[in-house]
């Protein structure tokens, strides 16, 4: 084993791994209607049962998350009907200034290439808002017509730094519908703070759930 550790040392270099994911139950962040989070023990060392084992209740929008195509369109595909290749992108790591909503004028980018996955950066992990564990009503999301931006260059994710990328309050989730409507997936509940602009692999395998319109992932980026 520690033989296999130091060969995938070598070939990964570890100083540019960077974990994206927020953690279930301390960090993440419940949308609201939605089944939150919690974890019981139903067996216990302590209490004289043979193992620990838990129980988890949760939605496939909790934490950092996939949502695919079912989740707003009819006969849209679901988690089981993409490959794990589809799961393994060139990805764009944008800095977002805006401290409102992503909009199309800071997302001119020339390495902005079709079937990469585009991920921005807000304030939501700047302040720590993806990460507080507390919902918040008025987070960086992302306009329409930067979802039109998305569509335009083909991107196959994007991705934001909060619980849902569509501005709260809006009923006809626009974005959703323009992104998804296209085939575009959609990476919601991750934390760029350590993560500065660029260019990197983006790895963010869903569970394996027959299907299912989302499902949580443990997203990472290599430099």
């Amino acid at each position: 084993m520690r033989g296999l550790r130091e060969t995938m040392t070598k070939t990964v270099d570890i100083r540019r791994a960077y974990d994206i994911s927020v953690a279930l139950g301390e960090e993440s962040i419940d949308y609201p209607g939605d089944t939150p989070y919690s974890r019981e023990l139903i067996r216990t060392l302590k209490d004289g049962d043979n193992c620990n084992l838990s129980r988890l209740t949760m939605s496939p929008h909790s934490g950092t998350h996939i949502d695919f195509p079912a989740h707003f369109i009819s006969g849209g595909k679901t988690v089981d009907q993409y490959s794990v290749a589809d799961f393994i992108l060139s990805a764009n790591v944008v800095e977002i200034k805006d401290k409102e909503a992503i909009r199309p004028h800071e997302l001119e980018n020339p390495l902005i290439e079709p079937g990469d996955a585009l991920l921005f950066k807000t304030e939501n992990s700047r302040q720590g808002w993806c990460r507080s564990g507390v919902f918040l009503e008025n987070f960086v999301h992302m306009a329409p017509e930067a979802a039109d931006f998305c569509i335009e260059k083909r991107v196959a994710l994007a991705g934001i730094d909060y619980i849902t990328i569509e501005q709260y309050g809006d009923n006809g989730f626009p974005v959703h519908h323009k992104l998804l409507g296209n085939n575009s997936l959609i990476l919601e509940g991750i934390d760029l703070l350590e993560v500065p602009p660029g260019r990197y692999t983006l790895i963010c395998l869903p569970l394996k759930i027959k299907a299912c319109e989302a499902s949580p992932v443990r997203a990472i980026l290599l430099g």
